[in-house]
């Protein structure tokens, strides 16, 4: 398959190049030109108002997927406790399959875990796919692979998802790539086309400056990661459901890891995600010192301290504490942002969030875009003197 120029019909109009993603064609001598770096692409076919660009590429033929049915999440469960995530699928799952018109799975594997399929039907699956055996006892990614391979092959779902948490990071491209499908990892919404009916899937792109949507048109499953956070937790109008145990032939000489110990982490970690009240502080805090005054007003308003990236890789705050592209997302009841600009990336993280007050200098700051309430000034005359006020005031309600 090519790409070329008929030099003749050419006016060197330079639409082609304009059009071209991979800077593959320049105009010389008044013609274009197709250089090394095309792709076959054929983008910049149809941009040529004269057909002096031609191609044999035959454009590609969507599959027939008619046999694929139902929006599948992933019920991620740790020592027999189900994922916050698991559930927060359930209810993005439920709206894609109504749209559908297609029903909502779960795939439930663990060691003595049955007890939480109820839970996964109070919270919107009309099916839940057992698997259980001393073997998935604890997560590691051959076993779990194994069983959605298999699952997959057999149940032919039109849609899985899961959680962009440790596990469904590891876990959703080794699946991906068993079953042949793609992969959109860490959505932050998920919706269908009205018109096709296909899966469209954002995400941040370009280091978090623009939202992309993509569409997998080409390969079933249509299977994404979803940030733990950003869907809300919807219980089911029914709560009758089917519970299908499974039985593996898988054993241990074919799963090539082990789990010898689980070390915990011994500092102190806030799941921000449950949060009612955020104060966070960005790069206009300075230091440790700056957040000690962002953490009297979170004691004051009995709320949680975050940040964002400037602040965690300064040292100002733990990395459980990082709101944004690349920490948790968050969607608290309100949300105070001091110093912090505002940036696509961070509001990636927090942008859900059903009230947002911004304290910044300056009256320009991306972050007073999103602002139900926003404060011009210094944080450090503000933050003080607002951490003040609050403790007066309950004070006069506590007498």
């Amino acid at each position: 398959m090519a790409v070329w120029v008929e030099v003749d019909l050419c006016d060197g109009c330079r639409r082609c190049t304009r059009e071209c993603p991979y800077d593959a064609i320049e105009v010389r001598d008044g013609k274009a030109r197709i250089g090394d770096r095309c792709t076959s692409c054929g983008a910049c076919v149809d941009k040529c108002h004269h057909e002096a660009i031609r191609s044999d590429i035959q454009p590609r033929v969507v599959p027939d997927f008619s046999e694929y049915k139902g929006v599948w999440v992933f019920a991620e469960q740790r020592a027999g406790k189900l994922s916050r995530v698991s559930v927060e699928l359930l209810g993005k799952a439920q709206e894609l399959a109504k749209q559908l018109n297609e029903k909502v799975s779960a795939v439930l594997i663990g060691y003595h875990v049955t007890d939480l399929a109820n839970t996964l039907i109070e919270f919107g699956a009309e099916t839940v796919h057992l698997v259980e055996g001393p073997i998935f006892k604890d997560y590691r990614t051959e076993s779990y692979t194994h069983v959605f391979q298999e699952l997959v092959s057999a149940y032919k779902p039109n849609i899985l998802i899961m959680g962009a948490t440790h596990i469904g990071r590891d876990l959703a491209p080794r699946v991906s790539r068993r079953v042949g499908s793609g992969l959109t990892a860490d959505c932050t919404d998920l919706s269908i086309d009205p018109d096709e009916g296909i899966l469209l899937q954002t995400r941040p792109a370009f280091g978090g400056n623009i939202m992309a949507t993509i569409a997998n048109r080409f390969s079933r499953p249509q299977m994404a990661t979803v940030r733990p956070g950003v869907m809300e937790v919807v219980p089911a109008p029914s709560t009758k459901g089917t519970v299908i145990p499974h039985g593996s032939t898988l054993t241990e000489d074919k799963v090539r890891t082990q789990i010898l110990e689980f070390v915990k982490e011994e500092t102190p970690h806030v799941d921000l995600s449950k949060a009612k009240i955020i104060v966070a502080g960005g790069r206009g805090v300075n230091d440790t010192a700056g957040f000690e005054l962002l953490r009297e007003l979170a004691v004051a308003l009995e709320g949680e301290l975050a940040g964002t990236r400037v602040a965690f890789e300064a040292g100002w705050i733990p990395a459980s504490s990082q709101v944004g592209q690349t920490g948790i997302t968050v969607r608290p009841e309100l949300y105070i942002a001091c110093g912090v600009s505002g940036a696509i990336q961070h509001r990636a993280g927090m942008s859900d969030s059903r009230f947002v007050a911004a304290i910044n200098k300056d009256p320009y700051a991306p972050i007073f875009k999103v602002a139900d309430w926003g404060i011009v000034g210094d944080l450090f005359d503000v933050v003080p003197e607002l951490t003040r006020q609050l403790r007066t005031a309950c004070e006069v309600m506590c007498d």
